[in-house]
């Protein structure tokens, strides 16, 4: 039987929906009176928000409890420990088998935390996994203070089953928020503080309410006083609507930034992902979105080394990496996830093949994003300052198209600027205040 707990830590890992999930446990906590604290070895409940996508995930979330362990007794402290996210949902009691952890919570039950913390300090079984039809959102508590870019999940779940993906597994299958209940997060976001709205769901563009498709969603957000830009994240192609490419054409908050995962440039490889669209499908929407916006930024993820993968194969994805010139990508080496059909398929890559080719695929992004920030120099545009730099009186915020931007001068966090780029580097820019007033 534990105390119960008076300070609380949460540690996320993983995507931008693990940061909103981690940031509303956080106000769920604080909202029985719990203080949060920055010190995750002098808390009395730390909480591990987990993220099952990466190789080794689980591996990381018991090294991790093993070291807070450690480094909390070395202060006097027995914290409690709570599992969250995915790995929680995949392990479920395994964890608790194995690490003696006090509660474990999956993504779809963590509305229920404080009850499972009460339980724990009980000494009683503390573990929900369960995926209720009804959603969590309802059950947390209201936005108060917020930074100028915040979240907001609209959708969670996917219907895609890549073969190398887990997340069907464990976020579930497709769901989508009401169209009203997210109008109201919006604009209570705004009033606490938040400038900017990123639109959050595993497939975001999915998000459907009685009819509506995101492009509806997005509209009703650009409508919000005091709301100044709108992006969404992450997309799958084949829910690229023409209503929401034409959103981009049209809506004026909504910033010229796209991130829409393609995994490989090999159709053979994306047949055996099962990712359901083609290497000149991809290409055409590409096409039809600049066509919209052409000052569009574009983003995408990769996979190198999937099974099966050839080098003819890996010559496809550069070379459709040099068709697109992509101004931001995520890469990564394929990693088999216990329980999906890519972890059990014949023709395993090498590991040593797998970093060669990654390391080529990165060369060809990075020389494609250093390239975009270089014709960036001289523009001028709205950076919203998110947070202070390393530098004495330097802030960091974005550009539109989601870039870094350092700037030094007169300004607040919160503040949005009007900035001239006058220096490029190969992961962010440097820009000059112009004299003009902060905007709204």
């Amino acid at each position: 039987m534990n105390a119960p707990p008076k300070t609380f830590h949460v540690k996320s890992f993983g995507c931008q929906m693990n940061v909103y999930d981690g940031d509303r446990m956080g106000e769920l906590m604080a909202a029985q009176g719990l203080t949060a604290t920055d010190d995750q070895f002098a808390a009395d409940l730390v909480i591990l928000n987990t993220c099952h996508i990466r190789e080794r995930a689980t591996d990381k979330v018991y090294s991790d409890i093993g070291r807070i362990r450690k480094e909390s007794g070395k202060l006097g402290g027995n914290p409690m420990i709570a599992v969250a996210g995915c790995v929680a949902q995949a392990e479920g009691q395994e964890i608790v088998r194995r690490a003696k952890v006090d509660v474990v919570v999956g993504p779809q039950a963590y509305h229920n935390l404080p009850d499972l913390v009460a339980r724990a300090s009980r000494g009683e079984a503390a573990l929900d996994t369960d995926m209720p039809v009804d959603m969590k959102f309802g059950y947390l508590p209201a936005r108060r203070r917020v930074p100028p870019s915040a979240f907001l999940t609209v959708q969670e779940g996917c219907d895609k089953f890549c073969t190398y993906c887990v997340v069907p597994y464990t976020r579930g299958a497709e769901v989508s928020r009401p169209f009203a209940a997210i109008v109201d997060e919006a604009k209570a976001l705004v009033d606490a503080g938040a400038k900017e709205i990123t639109l959050l769901g595993q497939n975001v563009n999915a998000w459907d309410d009685d009819g509506k498709g995101l492009h509806d969603l997005i509209a009703a957000l650009d409508r919000i006083t005091g709301l100044a830009r709108i992006r969404y994240t992450t997309s799958h192609p084949n829910d690229m609507a023409d209503g929401l490419i034409a959103a981009h054409r049209y809506v004026g908050k909504l910033m010229p930034f796209l991130h829409l995962p393609v995994q490989s440039g090999s159709d053979r490889i994306l047949k055996a992902m099962n990712r359901s669209h083609s290497r000149d499908g991809y290409l055409r929407l590409l096409d039809r979105v600049r066509e919209a916006r052409p000052d569009i930024a574009l983003s995408g993820d990769f996979i190198v080394g999937f099974p099966g993968e050839t080098e003819a194969d890996f010559a496809e994805t550069l070379s459709l990496v040099d068709a697109v010139g992509y101004a931001q990508a995520y890469s990564f080496k394929y990693s088999p996830r216990p329980g999906t059909p890519a972890a059990t398929m014949a023709d395993q890559i090498a590991p040593d093949v797998m970093d060669e080719r990654l390391q080529r695929l990165q060369a060809a992004l990075n020389r494609d994003q250093a390239a975009f920030n270089a014709a960036s120099v001289g523009r001028r545009c709205a950076v919203l300052l998110e947070r202070k730099g390393k530098l004495e009186g330097q802030l960091i915020g974005k550009s539109p198209w989601l870039q870094s931007v350092h700037l030094l001068g007169d300004a607040a966090i919160g503040d949005l600027v009007e900035v001239g780029i006058v220096e490029a580097g190969a992961n962010s820019v440097m820009g000059e205040r112009r004299n003009a007033p902060s905007l709204t």
